[in-house]
């Protein structure tokens, strides 16, 4: 199935195109429905030639280490961009893609997509900008599993999500849209699944965390505080 017009005038890497341009790109697309717990792609799986695009759920990236251990990188959502090296490396897979939820991926041709570039460079610095987001990130992250306490990793962790995927007022009090396991959250911040629990814990009179990830911050300002390095009283 291809997407429509109306699918790719929506994802923010295309916003500069015209229907015109849209409707050649559109002739070169294809979607992909994969269910909850499917996997897109492998780690070091060859991947072909397109740029990825997730157009609705979210999908886990995560790597593997030698002796087992799973970290994972990010989790994406809709509107993400993905597996950089198919469009502009060496089309080998760098970490495992699984989907979070049923999920719809859109993928467009490389050649296709580099006349688009030639014809309208604005879409390769949109692309350009989103790989340098993610490098400040893994930056960041590499920083925070070598210097930054736990706890502080936890804090900017739920303050991250807050603020990328959004918050409801439930009881008075600011409720993530997303759940997280204990087991995502302890491999996203490097940190194990019982040390996770008892963080959580020591959070508690800012925080609280209930069956099912739901996570619901009971003091804004107190868990700012922390993700910025502060000791909890």
């Amino acid at each position: 199935m291809k997407a429509t017009v109306e699918q790719l005038a929506k994802i923010g890497i295309f916003a500069s195109l015209n229907r015109t341009e849209l409707e050649r790109l559109q002739e070169h697309t294809a979607i992909r429905t994969y269910r909850q717990g499917e996997v897109v792609m492998y780690e070091g799986d060859r991947i072909p030639e397109k740029l990825y695009t997730l157009l609705s759920g979210s999908l886990r990236v995560a790597k593997t280490a030698a002796a087992g251990k799973e970290t994972i990188l990010r989790t994406l959502f809709q509107g993400d961009i993905f597996a950089a090296p198919a469009l502009l490396g060496n089309g080998i897979a760098p970490a495992t893609v699984t989907a979070e939820t049923d999920v719809q991926v859109l993928t467009t041709e490389r050649e296709v997509l580099l006349a688009a570039l030639r014809e309208n460079p604005e879409i390769a610095l949109r692309i350009l900008a989103v790989f340098n987001q993610r490098l400040q990130q893994l930056h960041e992250t590499v920083h925070g599993l070598v210097s930054e306490r736990a706890i502080v990793r936890l804090a900017r962790f739920i303050h991250y999500f807050a603020v990328e995927q959004g918050t409801k007022i439930a009881d008075n009090s600011v409720c993530l849209e997303k759940r997280f396991p204990y087991y995502q959250i302890a491999r996203s911040i490097g940190i194990t699944y019982e040390e996770c629990v008892r963080l959580f814990k020591k959070l508690k009179p800012f925080v609280s965390y209930s069956r099912g990830g739901k996570i619901i911050v009971l003091d804004w300002e107190k868990l700012e505080d922390i993700a910025s390095g502060d000791e909890i009283d």
